[in-house]
C-alpha cells in the first residue's frame, strides 16, 4: 500500500567534514549544532517526517536521541566530497519510494543552522503555496557592483561602469543564507532552485556561513546577540 505525506524534512549531516571535525555534532553552546534544526523542525508541527541522512553512527546515534528518523544510512557514493545536496535529496526520495512512502513538499534543513526559527519555516512553507520553492536570502554587505579583481598582481574593477557611483544608486543583490530550501516534490531537478521561487529575507545577524573556527565562534556570538534581544 502507497502511504503519501505532506512535508518531509531532511536533514543532511554527512560525517566527512575536514575543516572543522565532525562539525555536524560538535558542541554548539551546550548540545551538539545538529540538535537545533532537529529541534526546530519538530517544534513547527509542519513535518510528517524529521529525517537526518547520514553515513556516519555517531550522527546517526545523536540525530535519534534529538527525535530525528534515521530510517537508512547514506550510500558511500553521496557521502563524499563531491556529491551535491540535490543527489542526496533524490537518493533519500527514492529509498522513501521504495519503501512505498512519498511526499508532497519537501524541506532541507542544513545541520549547521541554529539560527532557524518555527517561525520562518512557517513563513517559507506559507510562499510555497503558490511557487514552486523558498529560499531564505540575505544582502550582500557590500555592492558586488564595486567587486575588484586580481589577474599579474594587479587590481582592476570587474565592471567598471559602477566605479563612481552612489552605493544607493546600485541594485542590491542577494546570496542564499545557507539555511533551508522548501521545495515541491515535483521540482526537484538539478537543482534546489528552479525557475518559481520565492524568498524570504533575513537579516545578517540571522545567518554565519560555518566553514572553519572563526566562523564558529562568530556564529556563537550572533545567536547570544540574537537570544538576548
Amino acid at each position: 500500500m502507497k502511504i503519501n505525506g505532506k512535508n518531509l524534512c531532511i536533514i543532511p549531516a554527512r560525517g566527512g567534514s575536514k575543516r572543522i571535525p565532525q562539525k555536524n555534532i560538535k558542541d554548539f553552546l551546550g548540545k551538539p549544532i545538529i540538535a537545533y534544526s532537529i529541534e526546530v523542525a519538530l517544534q513547527s508541527n509542519l513535518f510528517d517526517r524529521v529525517m537526518v541522512s547520514t553515513d556516519d553512527e555517531e550522527i546517526s546515534s545523536i540525530a535519534k536521541q534529538y527525535g530525528a528518523e534515521v530510517p537508512f544510512l547514506r550510500s558511500s557514493q553521496n557521502a563524499g566530497d563531491y556529491a551535491t545536496t540535490v543527489d542526496v535529496v533524490k537518493e533519500v526520495l527514492d529509498s522513501y519510494k521504495k519503501r512505498a512512502k512519498e511526499f508532497e513538499n519537501i524541506c532541507v534543513l542544513y545541520p549547521t543552522a541554529p539560527f532557524v526559527t518555527t517561525k520562518r519555516l512557517n513563513e517559507g512553507f506559507d510562499k510555497l503555496g503558490s511557487n514552486q520553492a523558498c529560499i531564505p536570502v540575505v544582502a550582500f554587505d557590500y555592492p558586488v557592483w564595486r567587486a575588484l579583481k586580481l589577474k599579474d598582481e594587479k587590481l582592476s574593477y570587474q565592471w567598471s561602469e559602477y566605479e563612481k557611483s552612489r552605493s544607493q544608486d546600485l541594485e542590491p543583490l542577494y546570496h542564499d543564507a545557507g539555511q533551508w530550501y522548501w521545495i515541491k516534490s515535483k521540482a526537484i531537478k538539478e537543482s534546489l532552485v528552479p525557475d518559481k521561487t520565492a524568498s524570504i529575507l533575513l537579516d545578517n545577524l540571522e545567518v554565519q556561513d560555518i566553514d572553519v573556527v572563526a566562523d564558529w565562534k562568530m556564529a556563537e556570538l550572533k545567536y547570544r546577540l540574537l537570544q538576548d534581544e
